[in-house]
């Protein structure tokens, strides 16, 4: 095997073996890929790969999947060209050294050292968050906002997109898309002479528990995100933008509305918006609260006056979308860095943090830490810093940390040990089997129930599933009830490989995300901490002689007048 063809396999390895379906710039992959040279001679590929994305590895399950791949990178061509004219690499070596990449690690051999952390503050996007100058245009202007957006429009959208996918930006609602890629599928070849409206739809349904970014943003600094629609409208050449706002931010709601008014009030927004010809409103529609109204194609039912449940894709709502039309749902966080990042240039955001995992981030720190906050710090930061940076540490001290949840509710605990040397980067945590989520950070010392929080998150989950798929309705359900057994210890112990396996049935079996929502929190608490759960049983045992009957009824139950089994 020549050089060249070490190359071509490090670059397509992992898709070819990987991808069950691929997701390539609205392309589909059906069939299982097992020849390289399929792949790597494959013209759509050579000719539509921007920058230096190439393949998105999918998931080899279900084709609604396939939006949450992450991207591979291809080496440059210089680089290529060195690597394949480096006649000192053995064979052997390159074949090993690819066989350790993981999608965290895009190039060969080690990286440079670096400490991410300890942003600056003349560096962080978001001057406001704690309320030091007031939310109106006047204040807004004074910090940076509206400043040239008229020249930034003028520079069409493609200069916009390949600003946005220069700076390494990936969507920051969870599922860490990268965002110039997803702001690109409405401007298909030919979307000159579709007369259909064109929608910018941006997801301020923040309901995930521990999470309230999305919602400091929209009280404190509103014309970021007023202009950030503005920006990244007109990259996708939408024609309106609509803000779904949950239902309990009433202030959060009246705070924005008046934003936009003065926005439109000062030409900003509307007709010839700012002055460049381009016409673009935004609308503000409130939602009744809704978890499930945060997955896109729920919250698109919901904006068309529908009950709030997912849609089946394909289509995707890039084609098929709000009232039928091209549409793109972004979370709010994602729209409002848009602006400074095409003021500062791409390559100025992608300076901070590690590669595929660059940029600033908002963390919302909760729990038992002495000083919970929302902060904007670099991403990879590593965790403890961020957590005695800004917090002032964790209640009784680092030692007394018992677990963190790294990213909102749906994404698995991680307990001390991981914590110790944990990055927060998408990569970082995939790799510690966990995910960055919605970077909220929920911390618990020991003197936190752990099986209780992850009972309590069952009985959130069960009630705001939409009981359109069966998995999920029935799935979490069943895993409300036995989580709330091994709460009381009223369980059996070989209950948590049935547990177990019931989560994994529910993965990748649902219309949208909730069921996984549900199902990793209870998959990191049997993963971590699965000798608390098997000594509540014992102490149950131990207390009552034996263990609890078949859900969690006594032996003695007929004895106290209690119903033995339910219908009886």
């Amino acid at each position: 095997m020549t050089p060249s063809d070490v190359m071509r396999q490090s670059l397509f390895k992992v898709a070819a073996a990987e991808c069950g379906i691929g997701f390539w710039k609205g392309r589909h992959f059906g069939d299982e890929i097992n020849d390289l040279e399929t792949l790597a001679a494959d013209p759509f590929v050579s000719e539509h790969t921007p920058y230096d994305l190439a393949v998105a590895a999918g998931s080899s399950t279900t084709l609604y999947h396939a939006h949450l791949a992450p991207m591979i990178v291809r080496p440059s061509t210089r680089a290529a060209a060195k690597a394949a004219g480096s006649a000192s690499r053995s064979v052997n070596s390159s074949l090993a050294a690819t066989q350790s990449r993981t999608y965290a690690t895009v190039q060969e051999g080690a990286p440079p050292k670096r400490t991410y952390g300890g942003l600056k503050d003349q560096d962080r996007i978001f001057t406001n968050l704690y309320g030091h100058h007031g939310a109106d245009l006047k204040s807004a202007k004074k910090y940076g906002d509206w400043h040239r957006t008229k020249d930034i429009l003028a520079k069409g959208h493609d200069w916009l997109i390949n600003e946005i996918k220069a700076s390494g930006l990936r969507g920051r609602g969870g599922a860490g898309f990268p965002s110039g890629l997803k702001f690109s599928f409405m401007n298909f070849k030919g979307w000159e002479q579709d007369k259909k409206p064109r929608y910018l739809v941006v997801n301020a349904d923040e309901g995930e528990p521990g999470t309230c970014k999305d919602r400091e943003i929209m009280r404190k600094d509103p014309h970021k995100l007023v202009e950030g629609c503005l920006v990244v409208g007109r990259a996708m050449n939408a024609t309106a933008a609509y803000i779904y706002i949950r239902g309990e931010f009433y202030h959060e709601a009246t705070v924005l509305q008046r934003a936009i008014q003065e926005a439109y009030k000062d030409g900003l927004i509307g007709k010839n918006a700012c002055g460049s010809g381009y016409d673009f409103d935004v609308y503000l529609h409130r939602g009744m609260g809704a978890y499930v109204c945060g997955e896109e194609t729920s919250l698109i039912e919901s904006l068309e006056g529908k009950a709030g449940k997912p849609r089946l894709k394909p289509p995707f709502p890039a084609a098929v979308g709000l009232f039928g039309c091209p549409s793109t749902v972004t979370n709010v966080e994602t729209v409002a860095v848009c602006p400074t990042i095409v003021r500062r240039g791409g390559k100025w955001f992608a300076g901070f943090g590690r590669e595929r995992n660059q940029g600033t981030k908002l963390f919302c720190i909760s729990g038992n830490v002495n000083n919970p906050c929302t902060v904007e710090e670099e991403m990879s930061i590593p965790l403890r810093e961020l957590i005695e940076k800004h917090c002032g540490g964790v209640k009784g001290g680092w030692d007394n940390l018992q677990a963190i949840i790294p990213g909102g509710s749906s994404t698995p605990i991680l307990p001390k040990r991981i914590c110790d040397d944990q990055l927060m980067d998408f990569d970082a945590l995939k790799d510690s089997q966990s995910g960055l989520g919605t970077a909220a950070v929920i911390v618990m010392d020991k003197s936190a129930d752990v099986v209780r929080m992850i009972a309590r998150l069952s009985s959130f989950y069960k009630h705001e599933s939409c009981g359109q798929c069966t998995p999920c309705r029935e799935g979490s359900t069943w895993t409300m009830q036995i989580m709330q057994r091994f709460e009381k210890g009223q369980a059996r112990a070989r209950e948590i490989d049935m547990l177990q396996e019931l989560t994994k049935q529910v993965e990748g079996h649902t219309i949208c995300a909730l069921g996984e929502a549900f199902a990793w929190p209870i998959q990191g608490l049997i993963r971590h901490f699965r000798p608390e759960l098997e000594k509540r049983v014992a102490e149950y045992k131990a207390t009552h002689g034996h263990e609890a009957l078949g859900g969690g009824w006594e032996y003695d139950a007929g004895k106290k007048g209690l119903l033995v089994a339910p219908g009886q």
